[in-house]
């Protein structure tokens, strides 16, 4: 029975190794991509504002100026908060660069009607032409056309 030993100048643990192992990397790649897939949502929040609900719900899909007031009366300007007495000369600095007129008005359904009255007014001494108001639709109770 003979044994094989190795020869001198070779290497005693085999050939040597010329692939990089890629699994450490593709775990990495793959943490880093769940990550982000769970904190892109958050990061696109935007102002929390509770909207009132109604039966007819506007669209807010078209890239147009916001104003919002949150709960606690702050004025936002698409999500930058503004004073109000600024808001005016933001607006008409705003359709200036953009050229848009239209601008939503979201507010909090807590929020008194005096000061979304008194925010709809600076909207209007801005200039813009159209002024739509953001709601939630409200949620049906019954199905239309259902037997009562």
């Amino acid at each position: 029975m003979g044994m094989n030993l190795p020869a001198r100048g070779r290497n005693r643990f085999g050939p040597s190794l010329s692939e990089i192992n890629v699994t450490p990397l593709v775990d990495v790649i793959l943490v880093l991509l769940i990550i982000f897939m769970v904190t892109a949502p958050m990061m696109t929040r935007g102002i929390d504002v509770k909207l009132p609900r109604t039966e007819s719900g506007s669209d807010a899909t078209e890239q147009r100026m916001i104003v919002s007031v949150d709960r606690d009366n702050t004025v936002y300007l698409n999500d930058r908060p503004v004073n109000l007495n600024l808001l005016t000369d933001r607006l008409k600095t705003e359709m200036k660069r953009t050229g848009l007129d239209f601008v939503f008005l979201r507010a909090d359904q807590e929020v008194p009607y005096g000061r979304v009255m008194l925010v709809m007014d600076q909207i209007k001494k801005s200039g813009a032409d159209r002024v739509g108001m953001v709601t939630q639709p409200a949620r049906s109770t019954q199905k239309k056309g259902a037997a009562k």
